[in-house]
């Protein structure tokens, strides 16, 4: 049997695609003058009135993981092949509502130009993973992970809900500066993305309770669980030589307040932006749709060996269907603001807020977040340490990022990662690109 899912293979699901540890995709990065491409990801409007007489990125990845669940160390990120599941004496938070989540993001050959002072175009490739979990109860993510002494626990889960979901998209980005005088600056865009989907794994449950016995190692579930995968999807192997196609699209505007910049070299007082990104949804022929009758007793020695869909085949009574399944795009609001305190020193602030309910399930989400990072900002340079606060993440994230010329790296967490021991999420990123300035 294909290895449809497993809890170890979804909590390390967004190192599977890259090979190894690489927004909440480049974050702290996205909002400078000379972000070039990676803007456009954030808000199509940067297309337009670019710093950037051409860009090529080469190739960029970021990866973000996280969890409300178990601290994260930076000495533990190899564990996560393993799962949410470190030392012992690592610092843990079960509750009957745990979530786990997390994305990779890799922008493949892609290009920003500017047509002439007002028309911008930009084309992206880009590959896409998310996984997501939610008010899955901590103590029985121990149990079915294979973790070793649990002590006796009785949860009961409301709205408990997973989903994988892998795909491919071809963005083509138009930006167009609609209104420019001394003191106002507008700009639009929109992307139109060709999606290819690779396909998903999903479950909910809308009541799931569980009772563990440690001194008999037993398990007793109660309630119904619907649980189900697109057409020969292997979480294992993902592949894109069946791909399923659709259409999504970005949209955005941002204002500059402009007036007499005599001391500044920047021609804006404050800049501001918003936009709504991964508009759309992948609709896939041929998903199985089980439905499972929770209500039995099993050994909890099952999951040790076994992976999800297995332990629930074995032990549980279910119907089957094969359905169409319409798989969200994880759409989010974006919002920023960039104020310039001098013409190389800026401080930005950044929001993102998903627009999915945790119930509409199957559909990816991102985590909502708040960025502060200010930044050293010039042509061939910049230096920005980003601060986060992130749902689900009991600390502040700190980080730090570097672009020098071709290169960009860093990271939204690092420090807190490095530093602290109740950090519960991580992100890191990379990219090569070629920037011809104006």
């Amino acid at each position: 049997m294909k290895s449809r899912f497993s809890l170890c293979t979804l909590t390390f699901f967004s190192l599977i695609l890259s090979g190894n540890l690489a927004a909440q995709s480049y974050i702290g990065s996205t909002v400078g003058n000379y972000s070039g491409i990676q803007s456009v990801l954030i808000n199509p409007a940067n297309a337009a009135d670019s710093r950037m007489r051409l860009e090529i990125n080469l190739i960029s990845t970021s990866a973000f993981v996280g969890n409300d669940f178990i601290s994260i160390d930076v000495s533990d990120i190899g564990g996560f092949k393993d799962g949410f599941d470190f030392d012992s004496d690592t610092d843990t938070n079960p509750l009957d509502n745990n979530n786990f989540f997390g994305n990779i993001d890799i922008l493949g050959p892609s290009a920003l130009f500017n047509i002439n002072s007002k028309n911008s175009l930009a084309l992206t490739t880009r590959v896409r993973g998310f996984f997501n979990i939610h008010n899955l109860g901590g103590d029985l993510y121990q149990v079915a992970n294979g973790s070793q002494g649990v002590d006796n626990f009785n949860i009961s889960m409301e709205n408990t809900s997973g989903v994988v979901h892998a795909w491919a998209e071809v963005g083509l980005t138009y930006g167009r500066v609609v209104l420019e005088n001394k003191d106002h600056f507008l700009k639009a865009g929109a992307t139109l993305k060709y999606l290819g989907g690779a396909g998903g794994v999903f479950g909910f449950s809308p009541q799931l309770g569980a009772n563990f016995n440690s001194s008999s190692n037993t398990l007793n579930t109660s309630g119904n669980l619907n649980y189900g995968y697109t057409s020969e999807f292997d979480s294992e192997n993902i592949s894109f030589s069946d791909i399923t196609s659709s259409f999504g699209a970005d949209l955005g505007v941002v204002y500059e307040l402009r007036g007499d910049r005599e001391y500044y070299q920047v021609p804006y007082k404050l800049r501001v932006g918003i936009s709504v990104t991964d508009i759309g949804a992948i609709n896939y022929s041929g998903a199985s749709n089980f439905r499972y009758d929770m209500n039995a007793t099993i050994d909890a020695s099952e999951f040790e060996n076994k992976d999800l869909d297995e332990v629930l085949d074995e032990n549980y009574s279910s119907t089957e269907t094969i359905e169409k399944t319409k798989m969200g795009l994880p759409t989010a609001i974006q919002v920023f603001a960039d104020y310039p305190i001098t013409n190389k020193f800026f401080v930005s602030a950044q929001g993102a807020i998903s627009v999915k309910k945790l119930d509409q399930v199957p559909v990816s989400n991102i985590i909502n977040s708040f960025t502060l990072t200010p930044r050293f900002e010039m042509r061939w340079i910049s230096v920005y340490s980003p601060v986060s606060f992130r749902k689900y993440d009991s600390s502040i994230a700190w980080g730090f990022g570097l672009r020098a010329g071709p290169l960009m790296v860093g990271s939204g967490s690092i420090f807190t990662n490095l530093i602290s021991k109740t950090s519960r999420s991580a992100d890191v990123y990379v990219g090569f690109k070629i920037p011809l300035y104006k």
